[in-house]
């Protein structure tokens, strides 16, 4: 497919207005030193910046025409007679197998719908209050409230990234150890973490991607992040959240729920990464099989 210049602009400035809901917001409040317990974390626990989100790409095989040379992505991109296009020799073969991996073996796997979003819980779990991860937020339930819903509920996490923070006296209580050599063979589609994380895994191929697939996968992270957070201990009403009262059955009811629709969501990104990185990993191996020439 080749893209003429006036195209290719045009979707790169629709791409960019599209980023700006959620980078003007972020921005304005770094500026002032205003910090955001759940949105924060788009940015800064997924170490992409707002420049980054907002930048443009067509994907694989896609040529475009005119003036698309720029220093920021010379490793990127190639030229040929037809246009630029990205190159896919630039693409590191180890992370693409193991993305896939996982993308694949996530997928291949009935959801569960049982850990209820004690992940919040847990990293307060029996937690020295002072040693809070939100210290600017206040706790809208007990210390004791936290251990006895964490014991009640049980723990059956399946995700590595969440796991790891879980505090000390909570480890013992989950019912799986993940690990990094273990994730493609345990995560679970179920999972919101999991769903989320498909942002991270289109990041690490942007330039492979196209720029709609990037945001599809960023709106769906922000989207879950607001239901974990919702899902918390913590008080939020003041930022407008409405809390998901886990510690009751009418939450729990509630959380999976909305986890069910976070995972429909996230099947269909993820069908769609494992498609365009399939196509990825084959160009790949042509380039380095020398077939392309």
């Amino acid at each position: 497919m080749i893209i003429s210049e006036s195209q290719w602009r045009d979707a790169a400035s629709a791409h960019a207005r599209r980023a700006e809901q959620w980078t003007v917001p972020h921005l304005d409040r770094r500026r002032r030193a205003i910090k955001h317990p759940v949105m924060d974390f788009l940015f800064d626990y997924y170490p992409y910046s707002p420049g980054r989100l907002r930048t443009w790409h067509p994907g694989l095989g896609v040529r475009l025409e005119g003036a698309w040379s720029r220093p920021s992505l010379a490793n990127h991109y190639t030229f040929g007679d037809d246009g630029w296009t990205v190159d896919p020799e630039r693409a590191d073969p180890g992370r693409l197998d193991v993305t896939l991996r996982i993308l694949r073996g996530t997928q291949s796997r009935p959801a569960q719908h049982s850990c209820f979003g004690m992940h919040e819980w847990v990293m307060v779990y029996r937690l020295d209050p002072t040693k809070l991860r939100h210290q600017h937020e206040n706790l809208r339930v007990d210390p004791d409230v936290i251990v006895d819903t964490v014991d009640h509920v049980g723990l059956r996490c399946t995700h590595i990234d969440a796991y790891r923070f879980f505090t000390s006296d909570a480890e013992p209580l989950n019912a799986h150890i993940p690990t990094r050599a273990n994730q493609p063979d345990i995560e679970q589609p179920g999972c919101i973490h999991a769903n989320m994380d498909l942002f991270k895994y289109a990041m690490w191929f942007q330039p492979y991607l196209s720029g709609a697939l990037i945001l599809d996968c960023f709106e769906l992270t922000a989207f879950a992040r607001e239901i974990d957070m919702r899902a918390s201990p913590y008080d939020l009403a003041h930022l407008g959240y409405t809390s998901i009262r886990v510690e009751t059955p009418e939450g729990r009811r509630e959380y999976a729920q909305v986890q069910q629709e976070v995972a429909a969501r996230a099947s269909d990104l993820r069908t769609a990464l494992i498609e365009s990185l399939t196509e990825l990993e084959f160009a790949t191996t042509r380039v380095v099989t020398g077939t392309s020439r």
